[in-house]
């Protein structure tokens, strides 16, 4: 699949794999200036790019870098952004800190990473019951803890 990219500021990079098998693409903060987070903060971090999904059977999903979150306490403030296939706008990152300590994001810092991946489009149907199933309606720990 081709994904079109734009920098749209000059000082933008564009989205790199770490590895051969990395299913994720690192993006990267596009600022002048580091910016700090403080515990219980969020801000939103510009990448300086912009991309171009093929179709509505697509869409990029950004995802918290591990090494942030499990060291830093650095994560997205919405669990997962998704960049719709027919955005075209800049990708920025919302980025919360759940630590205890301020964390400060320095330029070009790998910040999240974006994984494209399919989408699947329902055609959502009125039904007067659904399918019953040996879990039913239970939920939040109906299937208890092991």
């Amino acid at each position: 699949m081709e994904v079109k990219i734009k920098k749209l500021k000059e000082n933008a990079v564009l989205p790199t794999r770490a590895t051969e098998g990395s299913a994720g693409a690192d993006l990267y903060a596009c600022i002048e200036e580091s910016v700090t987070i403080n515990p219980g903060e969020i801000k939103k971090i510009p990448t300086g790019v912009a991309i171009a999904l093929p179709d509505s059977t697509a869409a990029a999903f950004l995802y918290a870098r591990s090494g942030l979150g499990v060291k830093h306490g650095i994560c997205l403030a919405n669990g997962v952004g998704v960049i719709d296939s027919d955005y075209r706008g800049e990708i920025m990152v919302g980025l919360c800190n759940v630590s205890k300590e301020p964390y400060t994001i320095s330029p070009n810092e790998r910040i999240c990473q974006m994984v494209i991946s399919p989408v699947i489009i329902p055609e959502f149907k009125p039904a007067e019951n659904l399918d019953k199933t040996d879990r039913g309606e239970g939920g939040f720990g109906s299937t208890g803890k092991k």
